[in-house]
């Protein structure tokens, strides 16, 4: 890179854009950059160039490059409105994200802007930043420093009144708690921000995903109706906006109406007009699963598992709602049939089922402990053994109730006869 500065003017962001390749790009916009003129055009121009660097920084994905931007341009910072500012930090800490594999140079790079803004006493950039940091540390699964991070946030930012800020990070906060399973923080955080969110007005995206996350947790209270009209209004909302995150809200949808017996439904949605514009692996994916449990096919569902791996297990709520749907399967199809059978090798319930016999055997034994029916695994003979069900006798309950009644008719009379001798 050469030393000498060019002048911070349009020209020279037209020498930058006519280059033959970005590095030369690169190399004259650090140049433009470098010029100590602090006039409001060298300004505007900078800022311009500050925005075309960064972007091809991140084509040139030279990550540790957009770090040291941030800490050169510091005393350029010092002569522009603190607005801008907070807008060239986050729009650069954005780029870094676009790089893939970068995600501990990114909490590295927010925990540096983080000591910075509180040395310059930048308050409302500070706390930007440590909202992104946490959501940095929650994807690294580093849930027990992002959790105390928020904590101390969400009370500074209360006594602020920044509402807009407060959605955020309440939203942030929910999810925290549900990737720790802790379901009732989860719900108290997500009602938090809803009701910050009624007092402003909430941009669309994140009203979808205030949408969103509040049919994840519906689903997972098995509620899944209401998670389905939820799923659908944040797929009306990033559908609108054309954001990657409607084939989820969309994939969310038909697997509730799975889960619901209603795999009928699935290939109707996917065949609307709305539906057509996210034909794909996701959406594939979840028709191979209406498929087989339409035809309650145990079979159909593992070959759709393996199939779709990336799809279906490999997405965490989709995983588990699938492994319920799943068992529940396997025992309905495995109480279908045994129910003819006193007596019956586990091995030809194996063939007929499909499954390996280790894993219906393990199957039947937890059946039985569960007391979805009364039987017994013969192991040495390879066996399932089924108790015909023992009918309770009808007298014995009767005589309880009758011995309890003749008990209350005793004590009333004692407290009678006790009034009557005092």
């Amino acid at each position: 890179m050469q030393s000498t500065d060019l002048p911070a003017t349009s020209d020279s962001l037209a020498l930058a854009m006519e280059a033959k390749d970005h590095s030369e790009s690169i190399a004259i916009l650090y140049r433009i950059l470098e010029n100590p003129s602090s006039s409001s055009e060298a300004l505007r121009i900078k800022e311009q160039a500050i925005s075309n660097l960064t972007d091809l920084l991140t084509q040139e994905k030279k990550a540790e490059n957009l770090r040291s931007l941030l800490t050169q341009l510091r005393p350029f910072f010092s002569v522009i409105p603190k607005a801008k500012t907070a807008k060239i930090v986050r729009g650069v800490i954005d780029a870094v994200a676009k790089i893939p594999g970068s995600s501990d140079l990114q909490i590295s790079l927010c925990k540096e802007m983080v000591e910075w803004t509180r040395a310059e006493k930048r308050t409302f950039l500070r706390q930007r930043v440590e909202a992104k940091l946490a959501a940095l540390l929650m994807e690294n699964k580093e849930y027990s420093e992002a959790l105390s991070l928020l904590s101390s946030l969400i009370k500074e930012v209360r006594r602020l009144d920044d509402k807009l800020l407060l959605v955020d990070i309440d939203l942030l906060e929910s999810k925290l708690h549900f990737s720790l399973r802790n379901l009732p923080k989860a719900k108290a955080s997500l009602t938090a921000a809803r009701t910050a969110a009624n007092a402003i007005y909430v941009p669309p995206a994140q009203q979808g995903s205030i949408d969103l996350l509040s049919g994840i947790l519906h689903a997972e209270e098995k509620d899944y109706k209401t998670a389905y009209s939820y799923f659908f209004e944040a797929f009306e909302a990033f559908n609108s906006l054309e954001d990657p995150r409607a084939v989820f809200s969309l994939k969310y949808m038909l697997l509730c109406k799975i889960m619901v017996s209603q795999a009928d439904d699935v290939a109707g949605i996917i065949s609307s007009k709305a539906g057509l514009q996210y034909l794909g692996p996701d959406l594939d994916a979840m028709k191979a699963v209406a498929d087989a449990h339409s035809k309650r096919s145990l079979k159909l569902f593992e070959t759709a598992l393996r199939d779709y791996r990336a799809q279906l297990e490999e997405d965490p709520i989709v995983h588990r709602h699938l492994s319920s749907l799943y068992d529940t399967l396997l025992e309905q199809n495995l109480c279908r049939l045994i129910e003819p059978y006193s007596r019956v090798e586990i091995a030809h319930i194996a063939e007929l089922i499909e499954l390996p016999v280790d894993h219906v055997e393990k199957k039947l034994s937890q059946m039985i402990l569960d007391k979805k029916f009364t039987g017994t695994l013969d192991q040495g003979a390879g066996c399932l053994i089924i108790f015909d069900d023992l009918k309770t006798d009808a007298i014995y309950p009767a005589t309880l109730d009758t011995i309890a009644n003749i008990g209350k008719v005793v004590d009333s009379l004692y407290v009678r006869s006790a009034h009557i001798m005092s």
